[in-house]
């Protein structure tokens, strides 16, 4: 049984997946085909990689990623491939049937919130939506990324610097100063480097070289 603390984050899951959905229902094709802030990943890629994500077990993400031989490209590849639809309705809603499951790959509860969180930004942002997630459920991602890299080389990235939060009490770190609101800090330390020009101190150069990408 989850505790109060999982059970406060699970509920932000549901509630941050519900919010994206409602702000992908009646999408153009066009709009789904927009690149996202994540890679090569268009709008449908990433909900499809979301939908993947929240069918994932440890084991089926296990024998996947042995499947591909460690080669994440091809397990993601081949999950997108599994939950993407044959038109972008279908796929939203596929993701949409998706909101209130609680498996996962692991039991991290809070990096299953930042997978959340971060690709619904990714796709928002291109797309000009305003919506934001709560400030309570970015906090929980921030607290988790800057203590490990996850999915994401997010304690890397904050190695060094003093974060802190114009939004919320979030605040960590000791070094030269990175300040922000919470999404934007979450947002940079996931290496999204469009989020490091919201942000404002002496370490913001130090995070931007970090997270750019090579070359």
């Amino acid at each position: 049984m989850p505790g109060r603390a999982d059970r406060a984050v699970l509920s932000a899951v549901r509630a941050e997946r519900a919010a994206l959905a409602d702000d992908l229902t009646g999408l153009d094709n066009a709009a789904w085909a927009t690149p996202s802030l994540c890679g090569r990943w268009t709008v449908e890629d990433v909900v499809a990689h979301l939908t993947s994500a929240a069918h994932l077990t440890p084991a089926r993400w296990l024998a996947s990623i042995v499947g591909a031989r460690f080669d994440a490209d091809l397990h993601n590849a081949r999950r997108l491939a599994e939950h993407r639809g044959a038109t972008p309705a279908e796929t939203l809603a596929r993701f949409r049937a998706a909101v209130d499951r609680t498996t996962a790959p692991s039991g991290d509860t809070a990096a299953w919130l930042g997978e959340v969180v971060v690709h619904a930004q990714d796709v928002r942002r291109p797309l000009g939506f305003a919506t934001t997630p709560s400030v309570e459920a970015v906090t929980a991602v921030a607290e988790f990324y800057v203590r490990r890299d996850f999915a994401v080389h997010s304690a890397t990235a904050a190695r060094g610097l003093r974060l802190e939060a114009t939004d919320g009490p979030f605040a960590a770190g000791e070094g030269p100063l990175v300040r922000g609101t919470t999404l934007a800090l979450v947002m940079a330390m996931a290496g999204r480097v469009a989020y490091v020009d919201d942000l404002a101190g002496p370490g913001v150069d130090v995070l931007r070289a970090r997270v750019a990408p090579a070359g």
